[in-house]
């Protein structure tokens, strides 16, 4: 994935000048670790911020924004626990495996919740060596997927979510307040196109980009939701403003299996939304979100939507 011969390229040809070329081999991405106050514990924390290349340089241009919500095991405290987010996701794309992505990257880390103390293995065992490194040459290997031994076969759908959770407990709505601060600060501060602000998350996350964009439909001109399911009960709002949805799943998930996925996706359609996309990895588990934020495809998606 070359973003930069499609996205950047295109712009330097247009300009024929050798200065634009020279400043352009200067230009590099940077990784940024943003300070807050957070109103969920009032204690310091910092998320990541992910500038693209040619941010410095180009000075003219606003730049669409992606907000990613990571997923259960990547919590922490905001401090010497951040990097656990680089460990999925855009910014593991965009920082680590060098993938010239053309957007800022907004990667908050939700609080701990005591969630380290209920026998959650990924979470008790985790270690720093599971954090990549960006090298200096070349890129790190990718961790392989998860072993998905169970047989592909598709689901019908779950028709009854009366009595099934809207949201997982401890999970990203206990932080609204923050990470709307956070958006508001970048918004603030950097050069972004409000028009082109985009939400995603995976597994946990995937469930609170559904419970955010509900709660502010306003702010988004798409969500992509990955391995995390949106509740009827969200739904109104979003068909409402019409935002652009990509939900992905993995058919062979047993954390978050497929059938869960249709009563939210078609009670959509029923209100009249236009533009639902669903994509099943039916040869995938959990980590599905692996092959879906690698993709080429899911980057130029966002890009063509606009608020």
């Amino acid at each position: 994935m070359r973003f930069i011969s499609t996205f950047f390229l295109s712009g330097l040809l247009a300009t024929g000048s050798a200065t634009a070329d020279s400043e352009t081999a200067r230009a590099e991405p940077q990784l940024k670790r943003i300070s807050y106050n957070s109103t969920a514990d009032n204690k310091a924390r910092d998320f990541y911020l992910y500038l693209p290349r040619e941010y410095e340089t180009d000075s003219e241009r606003s730049w669409p924004v992606i907000v990613f919500l990571h997923g259960n095991g990547e919590r922490g405290n905001g401090k010497d626990e951040l990097d656990y987010v680089l460990i999925h996701g855009p910014v593991y794309e965009a920082w680590i495996q060098k993938n010239d992505l053309p957007f800022i990257i907004i990667s908050p880390q939700l609080h701990m919740f005591d969630m380290d103390k209920r026998g959650i293995s990924y979470i008790d065992n985790r270690t720093r060596s599971q954090i990549p490194q960006r090298l200096e040459d070349g890129t790190p290997p990718r961790d392989p997927y998860f072993a998905t031994p169970q047989a592909m076969t598709g689901m019908p759908e779950h028709k009854d979510m009366s009595n099934v959770p809207p949201m997982l407990p401890e999970g990203w709505d206990k932080v609204e307040t923050d990470l709307l601060n956070i958006i508001s600060t970048v918004q603030t501060n950097y050069r972004t196109d409000k028009n082109r602000l985009y939400l995603t998350g995976m597994s946990y996350g995937g469930f609170g980009a559904w419970w955010l964009a509900s709660k502010h439909p306003e702010l988004f001109a798409a969500i992509a939701p990955v391995v995390g399911w949106g509740h009827p009960s969200y739904i109104a709002p979003i068909a409402k403003h019409q935002i652009p949805i990509w939900q992905f799943a993995g058919g062979r998930d047993q954390t978050v299996p497929a059938q869960y996925f249709y009563p939210a996706l078609n009670r959509l359609e029923q209100l009249g939304h236009p533009n639902v996309r669903f994509t099943i990895h039916e040869d995938m588990g959990h980590d599905a979100w692996r092959r879906v934020y690698r993709s080429e495809d899911f980057y130029r998606w966002l890009l063509d939507q606009s608020r």
